[in-house]
């Protein structure tokens, strides 16, 4: 009788058992949780970029990094302390919005600076005209060095519409005769090997470099972060780089700009 008492009042006892052995490893996974370090989530959909930005070392330009078209598409002063060198791509939105913070740049600092512009037409479905657009610009830069960079200015400028443009081409076109080209000349340049050379060069470079991503920008040869590309970030870094080479150069002269191969 006795015996049989027991066993059911241990049988009663025994879901409240499993429902305190629940509670207490509950209770101390969430304490393991809590207390463990969060890992980081990238949700700006530059992860290469996110990256190299989490570093501590910088990443520079190998020595033995390809040369890229040459001469390259260049503003400002070949004799410069500071170089900035963008590798972009023309269908690419973050190298749009960056376009316009590196012309205050370029105005602001003018021959303190040599800015070169590297094409890197990324091969991706998105992106199926940036190639072309990057032949565009050379074969521009093939009639005067500053009409590159003008319809670079154009094509960035009006991104979002040529993009989005099945006669893109026309459009092109239209952009070639507004900066006054020789658009019968300018349409056998983009057709021709020469322009299309310089491209490839220029992705040559990048790929030597280990480049996968666009905007891609060195300052002296070493790699910026992409959350520093805004006009704060680069004059940061532009005037720490012209405050080291400051005490080399209190007694030289300012070196005049070369107008071969430079666009101010």
């Amino acid at each position: 009788m006795n015996n049989t008492k027991n066993v059911a009042e241990k049988k009663s006892n025994t879901p409240i058992l499993i429902i305190g052995v629940v509670l207490v490893v509950a209770l101390l996974a969430g304490w393991y949780l809590l207390s463990s370090p969060k890992t980081a989530t990238n949700t700006n959909g530059n992860t290469a970029k996110a990256n190299a930005a989490n570093t501590t070392k910088p990443n520079t330009i190998p020595a033995n990094a390809p040369q890229g078209a040459n001469p390259p598409n260049q503003q400002g002063s070949p004799t410069a302390l500071v170089t900035l060198e963008e590798f972009a791509d023309f269908q690419c939105p973050q190298c749009g919005a960056v376009h316009p913070i590196m012309n205050e740049i370029k105005s602001t600092y003018g021959s303190r600076i040599r800015f070169i512009f590297r094409n890197y037409p990324l091969a991706i479905p998105a992106h199926d005209k940036s190639y072309n657009a990057a032949v565009a610009c050379e074969a521009a830069g093939m009639q005067s060095p500053n009409k590159f960079f003008e319809m670079q200015n154009l094509l960035f400028t009006n991104q979002k519409a040529w993009t989005a443009d099945p006669n893109y081409r026309t459009t092109w076109k239209d952009y070639a005769q507004k900066i006054g080209l020789d658009v019968a000349k300018w349409e056998n340049d983009m057709a021709g090997i020469a322009a299309k050379s310089r491209v490839d060069e220029d992705m040559r470079r990048a790929k030597g470099m280990g480049i996968n991503s666009t905007p891609t920008l060195y300052i002296n040869g070493v790699d910026v972060p992409f959350q520093q590309m805004n006009v704060t970030g680069l004059k940061a870094l532009i005037d720490a780089e012209l405050a080291k080479a400051a005490p080399q150069n209190q007694t030289a002269p300012a070196a005049p700009a070369n107008t071969g191969n430079t666009n101010k």
